[in-house]
Formats: C-alpha cells, structure tokens, sequence
C-alpha cells in the first residue's frame, strides 16, 4: 500500500495528473483492463492478412489449384460469412445496432473482400466482361452497400465507398463526361458521397453512418486539392479550395469534437501550401530547414489538440 499511498502524494503535490494517477494505481492494485480495441485491431489485421495471403497464393499457384477448386473455396467463403451473418444477426433496424460478437463486423467484412477477389479472379482468368470489367467494381459496391445497412457494419460501408469511388472515377474518365479530368470528377464524387450521407442522416436512415460518408468525402476532396496544387500545369483555383476545404473541415472537427477532421485540414493544408511556399525554393539547407521546423510545429500542435480531444471526451 506505501506506493499508493506515493502515487497520492506525487498527485497531491502536483508531479502527476489525477488520470495518471487512477491509471497507475490500477496498474499497483492489478486491477482488469480492457482489450477490446487490441482485439478489434487484431481482428482487423487477421483478416487483411488472411486476403493477402489468399491473394498471393491464387496468384501464384491458380494453376495448380485449377480454376474450379479456386472458385468454389472463394464462393464457400462468402456464402458462409452471410450464413453466419443471417444467423446470428438481429433483424433489420435504421438505428444503430450492436453486433452480436466481437468477430460478426470481421466475418462479415472477410466475405465481402472475398467476393471481390472472386470477382477479380473471373475477369483475370476468363475475360467475361473485358472492357466493361468496371461493372465488377459497381456490383460490388451495390452488394457491399446491401450488406453495410442490412447488419450495420461501416467497415463495410468504408469498402463500399472506396470501391464506389474506383468505378465511378474510371466510369467517368472514360466517358470523359464533366471535364474528363480525374481531379474534377474527384470533387463531385466526394459532394455526391457527402450529400448522399447527409440525406439519409435526415431521412433517418443509420444516421450513425454520416461520419464515415464524410471520412470519405472530405479525403477525397483534400486529396484532390492537394494534387492540384502540386502540379504546376493545373489551375490555381486548386490552391484557393484548398483553404477554405482544409479550413472548413478543422472547423468543424472542432466544432463536433472530432479530431479526425481536424488532422485531415491540417495534414492536407500544410502539404498544399509547404507546396506553395518551397516551390521556387532551391536552396537545399533552406528546405530542410522549413520542414525540420514547420513539421515539428504541427506535430506539436496535433499532440496537444489531441490531448485536448481527449480531455473532453
């Protein structure tokens, strides 16, 4: 009991905070702690690595394997984490809805990736759709969506989306409908996907999932912006939108107390204009100087904020 009794003192007089304090006299009285974001974080490493592996063994062996044996493993595969799924989830519901274990998101999300290898596998070996193989790519997304709302999983909300983004970028590429430039059709996917979660958020459709269309819609647009702003052939517009964008989403990740966004406007805008500035910088000592210091800068900043986050929370 004497260190408790230390740990009191060291609080008492200032040396430690009181969250240090409770968190190291939980250490000393050996108390339970909880893993369940390790767990999840496992969870989530075990299944991207489980599709790598997968990934990398069809690859290199589907000739050995024989298209049937491949085929029909990746089909078993995703017609057993929907049974799983369907047995053990609830019923649907627009509100958010806890999962019944801890493995239901993962199982869930492990079947939807291995739909989309068994779909990349088909086009690779048999060339069913050739040109129009993009259409892979919007059935997905329309089967992930399906499944993200049906047993609320944003993990696979977030791969519907990402996915959605590949099609609707090389749809529109293609058809060089808008401008055909990659960057523009960038800015209107990500005010479709933000407008689009903002819609159902007010229809009361999983307003639980707003935030991950605006993860999305604001990566998307801050990516572009930034781009933009590298390349010295595009117009400077980029450069302005990135202010107000970068600006914008800081504000309200203050705002509504979420740091994620604050990061995003941070990142993006001190990339975009250590851009700008270093341009027709071409001392080298110079250059490593800014960065050297400007990078401190805003990691320092990002820490304490975070700090800060975590008080509030």
């Amino acid at each position: 009991m004497s260190l408790l009794a230390d740990l009191a003192r060291w609080t008492t007089s200032g040396i430690i905070t009181g969250p240090e304090h409770d968190t190291l006299a939980a250490l000393v009285r050996k108390n339970r702690f909880p893993v369940f974001n390790e767990l999840n974080a496992l969870l989530y490493l075990g299944v991207v690595s489980f599709i790598a592996g997968a990934g990398w063994t069809i690859q290199t062996h589907f000739a050995r394997l024989g298209d049937l044996a491949i085929l029909s493993t990746l089909t078993a595969s995703f017609a057993g984490s929907l049974y799983y799924c369907f047995t053990r989830g609830g019923p649907y519901s627009s509100a958010q809805q806890e999962s019944p274990t801890l493995a239901f998101d993962y199982v869930l999300y492990l079947g939807c990736l291995m739909l989309g290898l068994e779909f990349g596998f088909i086009e690779y070996r048999f060339h069913l759709l050739q040109d129009s193989w993009d259409h892979y790519l919007l059935l997905s997304a329309l089967v992930y969506f399906v499944l993200a709302y049906r047993f609320d999983n944003r993990l696979v909300l977030s791969l519907g989306l990402s996915t959605l983004a590949g099609w609707f970028g090389f749809r529109l590429f293609r058809l060089q409908w808008f401008s055909g430039s990659l960057r523009a059709d960038g800015l209107i996917y990500s005010a479709l996907v933000a407008a689009s979660g903002v819609t159902l958020y007010r229809a009361n459709i999983k307003k639980h999932f707003l935030e991950a269309y605006l993860h999305v819609a604001v990566n998307v647009a801050l990516a572009v912006a930034v781009a933009g702003v590298f390349d010295s052939s595009a117009s400077p517009l980029y450069f302005v939108l990135l202010l107000p964008l970068g600006g914008g989403s800081i504000f309200a990740g203050v705002r509504f107390a979420r740091f994620a966004f604050v990061a995003y406007g941070v990142i993006y805008g001190y990339i975009g204009i250590s851009d700008a500035i270093l341009r027709n910088t071409h001392v080298f000592t110079a250059v490593l100087a800014y960065i050297a210091v400007s990078a401190t800068a805003v990691i320092v900043f990002l820490v304490v904020l975070a700090r800060r986050f975590g008080r509030d929370a």
